[in-house]
């Protein structure tokens, strides 16, 4: 059985077992980039279990890079596409990305840029990539100045999911991939974050069932297919998925990206949950309840002692949200509701403010 939603002209289709059966999932990638040559992507982890079938089951070359968030870089950009160059690729070729969100957002952006834009096929098999990161269209890599601050739009023609891939995915990657859940839960969804909370241990066990596995993708799913179908370009209420990310990203970025990002946006939500809360804005306790949450699920909530708010607040200013000279923030009214504004859903706070939401979490 095939769950499928349509996004700004990308088919996403939920299929249990479809990577363990790498000629379905190549027939499905010809069928929507046909007359296409394909090429794979893949980190050097992911590619000889999900990447190296589907690429012979496609006649395609695999192309690897180093795992981990220090190859979303442009050098590594620029030797992917060097690699296609080698290769005269031309603009009859569609890029598979198979991986979590590193690879997504490196091997899209290497396609949105390639001979001014060739087709992407996402094949995520984090829970990141699977819930957040392979859907709507963004793509990029990091600079020394923060995360994502150089990218592009450029929605795939297929983004092909199987919950399964989650029952291989390393503990620590499930547990941080279940930050992007809550968020979901918190911003859109109250019943979903109540049903997170109801069944943590099953979502986070290495034996997860199909039937878990499916649910939660569909869950998150849900919220940010309804999100960005209504702001493809991030203008107004598609800011809400940001909630957690400007705290999250500084925090991310100061550790040099051993915090995973997941775990970085747990600190980042109870962070921003805290701030609207001092603001006057979030109903009073909503912090206290995505933290036990996330607690809970074993994700940190605590900003380490050794990132100054200096440096947090530094970083904020750059975040590609930021206006101004300021961060803006989206904020929850309450559970399952943001707050619109302007109706941007980005709300200026005074840094003074930010500075004791740190320190309440600390």
């Amino acid at each position: 059985m095939v769950d499928e939603f349509q996004l700004h002209g990308a088919r996403i289709a939920v299929e249990a077992g479809a990577l363990a059966d790498a000629a379905r999932a190549a027939a499905m990638i010809t069928e929507r980039a046909p007359s296409h040559r394909p090429i794979v992507i893949a980190d050097a982890n992911v590619a000889p279990r999900y990447a190296a079938p589907l690429a012979a089951a496609l006649g395609a070359d695999l192309l690897s890079f180093p795992p981990g968030e220090g190859s979303k870089v442009r050098a590594q950009w620029a030797a992917l596409t060097d690699e296609l160059l080698a290769r005269q690729l031309g603009r009859d070729t569609v890029v598979v990305a198979v991986g979590g969100g590193v690879c997504g957002d490196l091997a899209g952006f290497v396609a949105a840029t390639y001979l001014r834009g060739v087709p992407v096929v996402q094949v995520p098999t984090s829970l990141v990539a699977m819930i957040d990161a392979a859907i709507g269209g963004k793509t990029g890599v990091d600079t020394r100045h923060g995360k994502n601050l150089v990218g592009a739009f450029h929605q795939p023609a297929l983004v092909l999911i199987d919950p399964l891939a989650l029952q291989t995915l390393p503990a620590e990657h499930r547990r941080a991939g279940m930050a992007e859940a809550i968020k979901h839960g918190v911003i859109a969804d109250e019943p979903y974050f109540h049903w997170i909370a109801a069944h943590g241990a099953a979502l986070l066990s290495p034996d997860i069932s199909a039937e878990f596995a499916h649910r939660l993708v569909l869950g998150s799913l849900g919220v940010k297919v309804d999100v960005v179908a209504g702001d493809e370009r991030e203008s107004g209420r598609r800011r809400i998925l940001n909630f957690g990310h400007t705290i999250g990203h500084a925090v991310e970025h100061l550790s040099g990206y051993r915090l995973l990002h997941g775990d970085a946006v747990a600190i980042g939500m109870v962070v921003e949950a805290r701030l609207g809360e001092l603001a006057g804005l979030t109903l009073p306790g909503l912090a206290d309840e995505v933290s036990a949450l996330c607690v809970a699920l074993g994700l940190p909530v605590r900003v380490p002692p050794e990132f100054s708010d200096d440096a947090i607040v530094a970083l904020t200013r750059g975040d590609k949200k930021a206006q101004g000279q300021g961060a803006r923030y989206a904020l929850p009214a309450r559970l399952g509701e943001m707050i619109p504004g302007d109706g941007s859903f980005a709300i200026a706070i005074d840094e003074a403010r930010v500075r004791a939401a740190i320190a309440a979490c600390r």
